[in-house]
Parts: structure tokens; C-alpha cells; sequence
């Protein structure tokens, strides 16, 4: 495959590139491109990664002449908290890291997340680069500085900006996601369509089964569209003062169902279930119609994403949107298709519209309703 590459403006003039490529083989030298001029560099990676990806890219990096460390991360959503990232603090100073030093996030979503907020906050801030080696992390968490953890039960609640000055896509990676992690990658990509380009929700439609078979020529394109369309929001509003906030479609019901379940339901399926009760609100605001509200159900189930979830009462989920960090003044800002392929920030959503946005995605109204019919 050869290799492709973007730029983002970070602040000022500064940018850092997006590059794309088949393998590791080019990762030293994006590396040396940099300009850093620290002696070691950490990869962070976690224990489902590490034993895929993590000596291969050892193996590349020590080409940079760094001193090369790991640190490896317990995997899964529920490690993503302070505690451990005081581990990733204590790994840093014993082994002597400084402000020219260098962190990788080789991984998923949680390890960019955990990366990032551990090299914006060590030091007062060191540079980082991010390896996503899944397709949420590639279309999505990688791309636009937002960094954290979770505290309790609370989603991404303690975070900050923090650019990353390199990612670095290796699209042969998604070969060995399971398609459950797949599927869940595809939440955000779908999402991309429905916020800001119904082409592009044609074009993943007509590039399906490629797609689901992992082509790397489809995928690559399909990653590169939707980097396109969060580089150009994240530019725009780079720490989400404004219009960056429509990336979050999806997310106000989706946290609050991923918290519910204890994270037992993955996070892009809860976004697939929440941009359905996102379609819900603007059919009945008429902003969609019901064909195209319909639309927006098929193709998710296309791609292997669920529409409903059972096992939580309404009153549940409307009381955990209430937690989402994406208040404003007391009122959610909630995103709205306004047309297909095109969202906007809502802050006039009442608990009545979100209420029966949150019925029409209970499973169990689902079976209710097929019994009467």
C-alpha cells in the first residue's frame, strides 16, 4: 500500500500528520521526522495488544536510536482510571523520563486515551505519538487531543487536550480485531456520515462487503474519509467550544447506556444505539423523514451494530444522561440530524422528547410492539 498522509493543525502554525501505511515498516522514520530530541521513548500498550504488535514495533523503533521501554496497560474499559495511570507516572520516573521525552500508544481507545492524559500531566506535558491498532482508535480516539479516564462509574470525566505530534495508521492491523471490535469501530465511521457527508454514508453502502471482508484498499479509504471529516471539525474547534461538540452524536444516550451496562456493551455499539435515539428525535421534530430515519437503522445493522438495548428501564438512562460531561448550563447539548449528512448542537432537547427517544430504543418496547402486531 503506499503511503498516504494528512495534516492537523494543532495550534498557531504547528500541524502533525496523519500517515498511512500496510505495515511498521516506515514507523522509525515518521519517528526521527519528528525532530524530538529525547534519548528514550516508552511504548504504553496493554495486555491484548502487546502480544500482537508490541516486539515488532520495539523492533522498529530501536532503529531511532532511543532507548526503547514498554509498558503494558491490564486491558479493558474498566482499567481506564487514575490508579493506573499513577502506574505509567512511576514507570516514567524510575526510568529517568524527561520533558524531551517520548511516549506510544500502541493500541486501542483506552491505551490512546490513558497515553495521551499521561503525557499531557507528567512533567507538566511530553510529547506523544499515537499507534491505533483498531478501527475506533484509527477513525476516532487517535485524532483531535481529547484525553482521560474514567472516574468511578463516570465516562472520560477527568481529561485534557493534548495533541498527539504523530498518528500513525498501519491499516494491516484491523486483520486481527475481532469482528465484534470491527463492528464497534464501525459506530463511529457510520457516525461520520450521518454529521457531516451522506456521500460518504452512500459510499460505505456500496463498499459493504469489501469492507466487511477487511480489504485493505476499501478500508484504507474508508479511514482516510473519516479522518478527513474529524480533522475538519477538530480544526475548526479544537477544544470543542463549538462545533467539534457535533462529533459527540450518539454519545449523551450512548455513555449513559455503556455506564448502565457496566460496560459490558461495547462503546461503538452504545454510539450505534444512541445515533438511533438521535434519529428518533429529529424524525419526530420532522428534520428527517421516516425513510431516511429508516436509513439510518439499516445501515447499522448492515455493518453488525445493535439498535436497542435491553435490561434498563427509561427512567435509568434518562438519569444517567444527566451525569454526561457535555452539560451546559443544566441542559444537554444534544446532537440532532438536521438533514442527513448534516448535524447540529441542540441545547432545547426536553426530558419528554428524550424520554421516548429512550422507549424507541428499549428492547423490550421492541417485543411489546412485534406481540400486538
Amino acid at each position: 500500500m503506499t503511503e498516504q498522509r494528512l495534516l492537523v493543525k494543532r495550534e498557531g502554525e504547528f500541524t502533525y500528520p496523519i500517515v498511512f501505511y500496510g505495515d511498521f515498516a516506515s514507523l522509525s522514520q515518521e519517528v526521527n521526522n519528528l525532530q524530538n530530541q529525547g534519548k528514550r521513548l516508552c511504548i504504553v500498550t496493554d495486555s491484548h495488544v502487546a502480544p500482537f504488535y508490541l516486539e515488532n514495533v520495539k523492533h522498529e523503533l530501536e532503529k531511532t536510536g532511543r532507548e526503547i521501554y514498554s509498558y503494558v496497560l491490564p486491558a479493558g474499559e474498566e482499567n481506564k482510571n487514575l490508579e493506573e495511570i499513577q502506574g505509567i507516572y512511576e514507570f516514567l520516573i524510575k526510568n529517568h523520563f524527561d520533558r524531551k521525552d517520548l511516549l506510544a500508544a500502541l493500541g486501542g481507545g483506552v491505551v490512546g486515551d490513558m497515553t495521551g492524559f499521561a503525557a499531557a500531566t507528567y512533567l507538566r506535558g511530553i510529547d506523544f505519538i499515537q499507534i491505533p491498532t483498531t478501527l475506533l482508535a484509527q477513525v476516532d480516539s487517535s485524532i483531535g487531543g481529547k484525553t482521560g479516564v474514567d472516574f468511578k462509574q463516570y465516562k472520560n470525566m477527568v481529561g485534557a487536550f493534548h495533541q498527539p505530534r504523530l498518528v500513525y495508521m498501519n491499516v494491516s492491523t484491523l486483520k486481527t480485531l475481532p469482528d465484534t471490535e470491527f463492528a464497534c469501530g464501525m459506530g463511529e465511521v457510520i457516525k461520520h456520515g450521518l454529521i457531516r457527508s451522506r456521500e460518504y454514508s452512500y459510499w460505505l453502502n456500496e463498499h459493504r462487503e469489501a469492507i466487511l471482508k477487511r480489504e485493505e484498499d476499501a478500508c484504507r479509504e474508508m479511514i482516510l474519509q473519516s479522518c478527513v471529516i474529524k480533522k475538519t471539525v477538530v480544526e475548526n474547534d479544537p477544544t470543542e467550544k463549538g462545533e467539534r461538540a457535533v462529533l459527540n452524536m450518539g454519545h449523551t444516550v450512548g455513555h449513559a447506556v455503556e455506564k448502565l451496562k457496566n460496560f459490558t456493551m461495547a462503546h461503538g455499539q452504545c454510539v450505534a444505539v444512541g445515533c438511533m435515539a438521535s434519529a428518533y428525535i429529529s424524525r419526530e421534530r420532522e428534520l428527517i423523514s421516516q425513510e431516511e430515519y429508516l436509513e439510518v437503522s439499516r445501515q447499522l445493522q448492515s455493518f453488525g451494530l445493535p439498535l436497542y438495548v435491553a435490561g434498563l428501564s427509561t427512567e435509568a438512562i434518562l438519569e444517567a444522561t444527566k451525569s454526561d460531561k457535555k452539560m451546559e448550563k443544566g441542559q444537554i447539548k444534544f446532537v440532532l440530524m438536521e438533514k442527513p449528512g448534516r448535524a447540529v448542537v441542540d441545547t432545547s432537547v426536553t426530558d419528554q422528547e428524550l424520554s421516548g427517544a429512550i422507549e424507541s430504543i428499549r428492547l423490550e418496547n421492541q417485543e411489546v410492539q412485534q406481540e400486538n402486531e
